[in-house]
């Protein structure tokens, strides 16, 4: 590397961003700022601007999050997440040549990830996506937080918030957004047990529709209902057999 090495701070908390900034000014005076952003478009926008070398990237950030940020930078800087995750995200970061900080941060470990930041900077970025699947993995007892789904040629990393539904599709599984859907190889039957029936409720053998999407119901002159959503023009049909939670409504 012939340059002073640069990055980009990706933190949706200023007095954080700002902090996080000052310490490394003073562990590393080389490295320079290029941008502190505070959500994921804007964090894509940086790293088009400036390719800096280093990402300190938050997990937890609006626009995109962090892990879909991290699937598309995946391979072209260092990342270092941060992060108020638990143990269960701790042990997906060691296990891969990642490092990552915890909130509060720690200058102790800032002054680790910066020892072993210098350390990488002559060798190629690691690749994120061992990492990127085990964080969408949930734990026992835990539901589904995110979605690795196919679009064409394309993956998506979908947040479990922002499906509106899914549709049984015979093997697969449309996941349906508001701006459009992909498929997952998993049959529906196999999905249920992953989603927290409290927020995702089945309408139909072939549908479950998250309660948050659902703007009202409609009714027919035949008396079935079909579900309303907020932001997709469809209606979904509710079939007898998942009728009686409407009922009262």
């Amino acid at each position: 590397m012939t340059h002073d090495p640069r990055a980009v701070i990706a933190e949706d908390e200023p007095l954080l961003g700002a902090g996080l900034r000052d310490a490394l000014a003073a562990l590393w005076p080389e490295l320079r700022i290029c941008a502190i952003v505070e959500d994921g478009i804007q964090t894509l926008r940086a790293l088009e601007e400036h390719k800096p070398d280093i990402l300190f990237l938050d997990i937890q950030m609006p626009g995109l999050s962090g892990i879909e940020v991290a699937q598309q930078v995946n391979g072209r800087c260092h990342v270092v997440f941060v992060t108020a995750f638990d143990d269960h995200a701790i042990q997906a970061f060691e296990q891969g040549a990642i490092d990552y900080l915890l909130k509060p941060l720690s200058t102790s470990r800032l002054a680790t990830a910066v020892t072993r930041l210098k350390q990488r900077m002559g060798s190629t970025p690691a690749r994120l996506d061992g990492l990127i699947d085990r964080l969408a993995e949930p734990r026992e007892g835990e539901y589904l937080r995110w979605i690795t789904a196919s679009h064409g040629r394309e993956v998506r990393l979908i947040t479990i918030a922002d499906v509106c539904y899914f549709r049984s599709d015979n093997k697969y599984t449309a996941v349906v957004t508001p701006d459009g859907e992909a498929l997952i190889r998993m049959t529906l039957r196999e999905l249920i047990d992953q989603l927290d029936p409290a927020v995702f409720w089945q309408v139909h053998r072939s549908t479950v529709v998250n309660a948050n999407a659902i703007a009202g119901l409609l009714r027919d002159g035949q008396g079935r209902l079909s579900v309303k959503l907020k932001q997709r023009s469809e209606t979904l049909l509710v079939s007898e057999a998942h009728a009686s939670r409407f009922r009262a409504m």
